[in-house]
């Protein structure tokens, strides 16, 4: 999993509109909770971090439900199964925040994702993460995580903001007729 160094000019970007976002339209003050999404948003800038999960074929895993089926095929504790929760609550709340209308398409198609409720296992993937860190006496990570748990639709509706406001950013298309 690549970690942006903070200099890195998108985590900049997604961590100050992070900040705005959460504390101006939601009032959420929490700096390490902004921090972790702005560099969930920066990872996944990759494809191959959004999709970096493999099954037992060595394929990656693209639905939620083969993660979390993955997931609980590894021995109980240990790092790999501390991972795979992370990545199920990133892919998770990366989705229903950022795109919740690939969510909602989703839900439109023969798969097996149709019938899974990513808030569901976003919540339970990151309270998973939590007990897990407890056991090995990580309690700040595990407090972040459990807060990830806890406040998974509020952390969503943020990153929808975020979207907002980068979406703004974004220079807009040229209006008119053809440039010569």
């Amino acid at each position: 999993m690549w970690t942006p160094p903070p200099e890195h000019p998108l985590r900049r970007m997604f961590a100050g509109l992070a900040e705005h976002a959460f504390f101006s339209h939601l009032g959420v003050a929490d700096p390490p909770l902004t921090d972790y999404l702005s560099v969930l948003l920066t990872r996944f800038i990759h494809n191959d971090d959004v999709y970096r999960l493999r099954g037992a074929t060595g394929q990656p895993l693209t639905e939620l439900s083969e993660m979390v089926v993955e997931a609980e095929r590894l021995p109980t504790g240990g790092k790999t199964q501390r991972d795979y929760y992370r990545h199920i609550g990133d892919f998770a709340l990366f989705w229903t925040g950022i795109y919740p209308e690939a969510v909602e398409r989703i839900r439109s198609r023969m798969c097996k994702d149709a019938f899974v409720n990513y808030t569901a296992q976003g919540k339970r993937g990151y309270m998973l993460t939590s007990r897990l860190e407890e056991e090995q006496h990580h309690d700040a990570e595990a407090g972040l995580f459990r807060r990830l748990s806890d406040q998974f639709e509020v952390c969503a509706l943020g990153l929808r903001k975020v979207r907002e406001e980068w979406e703004e950013l974004s220079p807009s298309p040229p209006t008119g007729g053809l440039i010569s």
